[in-house]
């Protein structure tokens, strides 16, 4: 089906602004089964791109040698939110390399995290690397370069083979050649990269339907999955949209993020991947967009409707925390998919 997706503001009755969305989802052969007036639109990948940026540590053997367990795997996949749980972590991670976090070249953002939040404000001194939300997806490179011999110093650089090898890898998992992925530098410093939503999309179906039993990639790729949906806080953290999704929504459903209005997901039950992008790169409207695709697709369980309601439709609050408003997914179907 091809549809038009945009996310409405109310203010009271007032249409206050509009988001526009883009969105496709596809089978792991590519065939469209939704799709907007762009699905071939080509933006950022951002972090959604960080299970496949695992996965050459995951399919190389590397994550059983260092004995990463299965929330290690996750949080190399988040966009954490600075939690003292994600800290820890990460910095556990490091230690097996015999690293701290001035191996990190992220940064130092404040984190989401309330607590951590806190803690910081009484013990400035406490700042540190850790607390970017990339902290984790670092901390994995970091065990590639270790564990291939490669020096750790640069590793975020584009010419570095850390990220030679993520390129081909991405590459490889979208359908996209290598040369044809676009490359920037992300906000933790690393390369991201640029190629069409619906190519995103078929990264993700492809993650949605790998096997646990099938081909070595396959079998890396069904972990990092697992992974993923068996700690979805620590992917992400209370409050993030792909964490909600997960937690209130299908067993087997696996979404990530990504800055500038980025979602994706892998629906195994469908054999679906889906990539959306807010055009405005705003991300207050992807909890409505994601919903709205998912009932399209017919891929809402029985009682999600319920359980997600608020993500469907988020209110707007005034500084006197009174409801003033709500978002609102609108879709019009345009023709079918050809």
């Amino acid at each position: 089906m091809r549809v038009r997706l945009d996310v409405v503001v109310w203010r009271g009755t007032i249409p206050e602004s509009v988001h526009r969305i883009q969105a496709v989802a596809v089978d792991a052969a590519g065939a469209a089964a939704l799709a907007t007036e762009r699905p071939d639109l080509v933006t950022t990948f951002r972090s959604a791109a960080k299970p496949f940026q695992l996965l050459p540590l995951v399919e190389r053997g590397h994550a059983d040698r260092l004995g990463l367990s299965e929330e290690d795997v996750a949080v190399m996949c988040a966009s954490h939110t600075g939690s003292e749980h994600h800290v820890r972590l990460v910095e556990a991670i490091l230690a097996r390399l015999g690293l701290d976090a001035s191996a990190l070249v992220c940064g130092f953002h404040d984190p989401v995290d309330p607590d951590s939040l806190a803690v910081l404000a009484r013990h400035p001194e406490r700042r540190s690397r850790l607390y970017n939300n990339c902290s984790g997806n670092h901390a994995g490179m970091l065990c590639l370069a270790r564990s291939e011999g490669w020096p750790v110093e640069g590793y975020e650089r584009a010419g570095h083979p850390v990220q030679q090898l993520l390129r081909q890898t991405v590459a490889e998992v979208s359908g996209v050649a290598p040369a044809a992925l676009e490359i920037a530098i992300d906000g933790c410093g690393v390369v991201v990269f640029g190629l069409p939503l619906r190519s995103m999309a078929l990264a993700y179906a492809r993650f949605a339907t790998a096997r646990a039993d099938g081909t070595p990639r396959e079998r890396a790729l069904a972990r990092i999955r697992a992974a993923m949906r068996a700690y979805p806080r620590t992917t992400g953290g209370a409050g993030r949209l792909s964490t909600e999704l997960m937690e209130r929504g299908a067993a087997d459903r696996v979404a990530k993020g990504g800055a500038e209005g980025v979602e994706c997901l892998a629906l195994p039950a469908r054999g679906l991947g889906v990539a959306l992008k807010c055009e405005d790169g705003q991300s207050r409207g992807l909890g409505p967009a994601v919903l709205a695709v998912l009932e399209q697709l017919g891929a809402l369980e029985s009682g999600e409707r319920e359980r997600l309601a608020d993500l469907a439709r988020p209110v707007v609050r005034n500084t006197l925390e009174a409801d003033v408003g709500m978002l609102v997914a609108r879709v019009r179907q345009l023709e079918t998919v050809g």
